[in-house]
């Protein structure tokens, strides 16, 4: 057994040295379980949250309803979730983001079995709000999470693969719905997109690790202020909760009406045919989990230029009357949306100190109220120009996302030359 002199000598030897990271680090058993347990919940809620994207259609059919009208199945649900998540990730500050997500995502899955019930139109958009309240819990709670348990190094990459599930259950959930819907109903549809949730709701429990680097907080209203506050007035973050909230625009704009635009002529596809379309969500899988080696190589606003121009080449593609041309537009336009997203969510992530998961909820309230705003307005712009009308709305947003960006590319030029000599 070592003396005590012994001891000493090796305290002091060892005192100098840096802390070893014990967060997460890629290919580790807990990283992997991570990945898995974010992605499934990623997945389930983009499943649950545009559930009725898809059969918006069939919903119109069924209640009597216009596109606008049946629009709010979907903007219900963000609008909800975009007012909630502010409050929500207060709460996972005080009882843990593992506990919060759980929570989340178990009332979410249970209001979805509720859903296909529902008598009426009404009611039906009743439901999705409460849904969309629940799954509000969940982004920035996953997004904090990650910050805190994984490394800075390793960050884009993981949020990337989470915003991947995103784009998996966004594309899965529109396709079982519209192929169930056509041979069952969409009622059923409704129904099918429920049990697929539970599924993932026992994976994500079964698989995440518990958090080995969170600090409880307190729920003090006056500090959450506060920390609002103090993000908002950061130009930086701002910028980046502006950026997400006209991306979201587009791709809630487009992806509300195009269900719409397929049924009618020329194209007069069917349900399944037409939910099959959202397999262009594969896309948005890839370039979400690229977005870390896009910032690598571009920067972070080389990366968001990229998917901008990528975006508005989609829009202007699809207003062909040639279906393959359209399908085009659509794998552009999710591809430039889903890195863009990822991007400007992994950079919320790095640039907040701390009040991440205020921080995230921020960016994830103005993402949804972008989703919320994009679907409604979309539908109206469909109304007034068809898609032509829906596409300039979508080239509108494009065009504020150059601007803002441009602007911090200016931002930072000056503040380059300010620190040059300084450094220097």
């Amino acid at each position: 057994m070592p003396s005590a002199s012994t001891r000493a000598v090796a305290a002091t030897a060892t005192a100098g040295l840096p802390t070893p990271d014990t967060r997460l680090a890629p290919g580790t058993p807990a990283y992997r379980r991570t990945s898995l347990a974010l992605f499934a919940a990623g997945l389930a809620t983009f499943t649950l949250l545009y559930s009725t994207q898809a059969l918006l259609p069939a919903v119109s059919a069924a209640f009597g309803a216009t596109a606008s009208a049946a629009s709010w199945t979907v903007s219900a649900a963000t609008g909800a979730l975009a007012l909630c998540v502010l409050p929500l990730s207060a709460l996972s500050e005080r009882f843990g983001r593992r506990a919060m997500m759980t929570a989340s995502l178990t009332a979410a899955v249970a209001l979805a079995l509720l859903v296909p019930l529902a008598p009426n139109l009404e009611s039906l958009i009743a439901l999705r709000a409460l849904q969309g309240a629940a799954l509000a819990g969940l982004p920035a709670s996953a997004m904090a999470y990650l910050a805190e348990e994984v490394r800075p190094r390793a960050l884009a990459g993981a949020i990337g693969l989470f915003v991947a599930g995103n784009s998996i259950g966004g594309m899965s959930g529109r396709l079982l719905t519209g192929w169930v819907a056509q041979l069952w109903g969409w009622r059923a549809g409704l129904a099918a997109v429920g049990l697929v949730s539970l599924v993932c709701a026992l994976a994500f429990r079964a698989l995440l690790p518990k958090a080995r680097h969170f600090t409880p907080g307190t729920l003090s209203p006056k500090t959450l202020a506060r920390t609002v506050r103090t993000h908002l007035a950061n130009p930086l973050l701002a910028r980046l909760y502006a950026i997400g909230a006209l991306f979201m625009t587009v791709f809630g704009a487009v992806y509300t009406v195009i269900g719409y635009r397929l049924a009618e002529a020329p194209f007069s596809l069917p349900q399944g045919v037409i939910g099959s379309i959202f397999l262009v969500y594969l896309v948005g899988t890839v370039s979400s989990a690229a977005a870390g080696r896009l910032v690598g190589r571009l920067g972070r606003r080389g990366a968001l230029y990229l998917a901008v121009s990528t975006t508005a080449a989609g829009l202007l593609l699809s207003l062909s009357d040639a279906l393959p041309a359209v399908l085009a537009g659509l794998v552009l336009i999710t591809a430039g949306f889903f890195a863009g997203h990822a991007v400007a969510s992994s950079s919320v992530s790095r640039t907040a100190r701390t009040g991440r998961a205020q921080a995230s909820a921020l960016y994830q309230s103005a993402y949804y109220l972008g989703s919320s705003a994009g679907g409604t307005l979309g539908a109206v712009a469909f109304h007034a120009g068809g898609w032509a009308g829906t596409v300039l709305l979508g080239l509108v947003a494009v065009l504020g996302v150059v601007s803002i960006t441009l602007y911090g590319t200016h931002s930072a030029r000056v503040e380059a030359r300010r620190l040059g000599p300084a450094t220097a």
